[in-house]
């Protein structure tokens, strides 16, 4: 019962989207997917620029034409309109997939969108991001995102998931579990690090750095463990301490002749 329940919710989903799109029609929603980077890109100067260097917005353009042909039965014909875009922008978007209005790839070099993919409404999207699949079975097998969500670039949102609506993906994060609603998540695998937050923008400034908070826990915790060492069993130390010392040296060196 638990599945026909799930099936029939994803059901809804795509037949709202799909009302809504026909409801507005194909040309005027081509019109409104060109308008889309005046208000989502500073760098737009002209609207010559989006001619010939928007490639998701050709996409989605090609996707809107591709889908309608897919669900009509002309598989073929949308899977070679795609096969083109593929070729012409750089990116994998499947024509069965379900995508809202006013959704903006921004840059788009490397998207990927696999088939039962669920996009609503005013969905930002950066390169490199991956909407896929984890499992071989037919049906719902990619995940689901919600209206006014951002998927930070080189994100992979794995899985039969679902991203809350106002959801926030950090930049190279794996999820493949739910986040909900007014949410960001960030890492690999990817966790929540804020909830309730109804700002519609990822500010990847803000977010924090997990691998150096584990890194200062860590030093911390070796520093406390020395210190009971020193202090209980009288155990001196101070050899080990300069050879870390002249190891640490070397790591700074490398790092500066790095950065240079």
């Amino acid at each position: 019962m638990g599945e026909n329940k799930e099936e029939k919710t994803v059901e809804q989903q795509i037949e709202a989207i799909e009302e809504a799109n026909k409801e507005l029609g194909l040309w005027n929603q081509i019109k409104e997917d060109f308008s889309v980077p005046k208000h989502n890109d500073p760098a737009l100067n002209s609207n010559i620029e989006l001619i010939f260097n928007y490639p998701g917005v050709w996409a989605i353009i090609n996707h809107r034409v591709a889908h309608r042909l897919y669900t009509k039965g002309f598989k073929l014909i949308g899977r070679m309109i795609m096969g083109l875009t593929q070729f012409l922008c750089n990116m994998d978007i499947h024509p069965a997939a379900t995508i809202g209005r006013r959704v903006f790839i921004d840059h788009g070099i490397g998207v990927v969108i696999g088939e039962t993919t669920i996009i609503e409404d005013d969905v930002l999207i950066y390169q490199g991001v991956t909407l896929g699949g984890v499992s071989l079975d037919k049906g719902k097998r990619h995940p689901t995102i919600k209206a006014n969500s951002v998927i930070g670039s080189g994100a992979k949102v794995l899985g039969n998931i679902t991203i809350g609506k106002n959801g926030k993906i950090g930049a190279n994060s794996v999820v493949v579990c739910n986040v909900p609603k007014n949410s960001t998540a960030v890492g690999v695998p990817a966790k929540i690090i804020k909830r309730d937050d109804k700002n519609g923008k990822l500010n990847h400034a803000d977010l924090p750095d997990i691998n150096k908070e584990m890194f200062e826990y860590l030093l911390k915790r070796v520093a406390l463990l020395e210190h009971h060492i020193k202090q209980c069993d009288g155990i001196d130390l101070s050899k080990e301490d300069h050879d870390l010392e002249c190891i640490y040296k070397k790591f700074i060196s490398a790092m500066n002749s790095i950065k240079k």
